[in-house]
């Protein structure tokens, strides 16, 4: 993903500690089972699909992995599938063609370097085509379990427009959530953020009037907005 520019300072301040873990224990009561919206059916698929999410939203992934998934479940099948008809079947998502050359590579180093197993290891992961720390914390996070924090653009958002992880840059947010969050909470906090930052707290109006975490966030412009709400 691209670095985002230096965000303004919509935050009034950072959140102290106990405003940070009451903040993600509002989400998490208003969202308890939430989990990734891609599709995929085990670590290989998962990891295609982000590879596949980056600049796409998770159901035009969906969409397109349908046909791809049943065409090559596994790295040797998309090996034997090859770049053309992989982009046969992902070409409504964005940079398709870039993608699809990068799934195929990938999926060739996975048989070649990795027995054809996606590996558990930051490092390894990252060293695969397409794939940046980003789509590495997702997979660390959703299919080893790790308490990792994959930063898009949404959690990039809502660290700076609520005071939950001021940082200029995507790494600086991601280090300040990884120190702020609870450690017990860290694991699923990614989950309950990102869906909130894609259903709540929008880029261009965020929803403060049925924010379930209203009152630790910080956002200068939340109760305006609130008093604003659309009727009904």
């Amino acid at each position: 993903m691209k670095t985002p520019a230096r965000p303004a300072k919509p935050a009034r301040r950072a959140m102290t500690l106990a405003e940070v873990r009451t903040f993600i224990t509002q989400l998490a009561a208003a969202n308890p089972d939430a989990r990734s919206e891609l599709d995929f059916v085990d670590d290989y698929t998962l990891l295609v699909a982000v590879v596949l999410s980056a600049q796409a939203t998770d159901a035009s992934v969906n969409r397109a992995t349908v046909g791809l998934f049943r065409d090559a479940p596994t790295p040797k099948a998309m090996v034997e599938l090859g770049e053309e008809k992989v982009g046969e079947h992902i070409r409504t998502i964005g940079l398709w063609r870039t993608k699809a050359h990068n799934v195929v590579s990938l999926s060739r180093q996975l048989l070649e370097r990795f027995d054809g197993r996606v590996p558990y290891d930051r490092a390894a992961l990252e060293s695969l085509p397409g794939v940046g720390r980003k789509t590495a914390n997702v997979v660390m996070n959703v299919a080893f379990g790790d308490s990792t924090m994959a930063v898009d653009t949404h959690i990039f958002r809502i660290g700076n427009r609520t005071g939950l992880a001021p940082g200029a840059s995507v790494r600086a947010v991601e280090d300040q959530l990884v120190r702020r969050i609870p450690a017990d909470m860290l694991r699923p906090a990614h989950h309950w953020l990102i869906l909130h930052g894609r259903y709540v707290c929008k880029a261009r109006r965020p929803e403060c009037w049925r924010c379930p975490a209203f009152d630790p966030c910080q956002y200068r412009l939340k109760a305006d907005i609130r008093a604003g709400a659309p009727a009904g």
